[in-house]
């Protein structure tokens, strides 16, 4: 039985990046260019977020990111091309040798840049037997945190799913 070449790495799209910035959106930017962070939308506490949705490690300041981190513009940016390349490994390594366009390819990378989900998530799993309608079901049902629903997370789901087929 012949091996199996691994996956060539990808990277996202300026396409895949924008929508995540869209929804990422670098909140609490201040006048003077510091970015602060904020408590989970769904929880209204951890995990602590920051820049465009940067949660974990505080690589500049030493420990996680907690209520009262603060970083620069250029630190948030710094870190999303980090949490980027990261991300899109994951995905691939969670698709394989699947077809996959770029605009699917971003569209998974926004989904699991959110979640965090690829590897358990019946999107994946739709997406490699080629079942893109599936597939793109599947995005719509990851549109609550804390248990409830929210808006956002229902059109961050939609705007995937269209650039998924497109």
């Amino acid at each position: 039985m012949p091996d199996t070449p691994a996956p060539t790495a990808r990277r996202i799209s300026p396409a895949g990046i924008a929508l995540i910035q869209r929804f990422e959106g670098c909140a609490q930017l201040h006048t003077d260019g510091m970015v602060d962070a904020y408590p989970d939308p769904g929880t209204g506490g951890p995990p602590w977020t920051i820049g465009w949705g940067a949660t974990g490690r505080d690589g500049f300041n030493g420990g996680r990111i907690r209520q009262g981190s603060r970083w620069t513009q250029a630190q948030c940016d710094a870190r999303l091309a980090e949490d980027l390349v990261r991300f899109a490994d994951a995905v691939s390594a969670a698709i394989g040798n699947a077809p996959t366009t770029q605009h699917q390819f971003d569209a998974l990378v926004s989904f699991h840049y959110n979640t965090g989900a690829i590897a358990r998530a019946t999107l994946t799993r739709k997406h490699i037997a080629g079942d893109i309608k599936g597939a793109v079901r599947e995005f719509g049902r990851w549109n609550r945190a804390g248990g409830q629903v929210l808006r956002g997370l229902t059109r961050r789901r939609a705007a995937e799913a269209e650039l998924y087929l497109s």
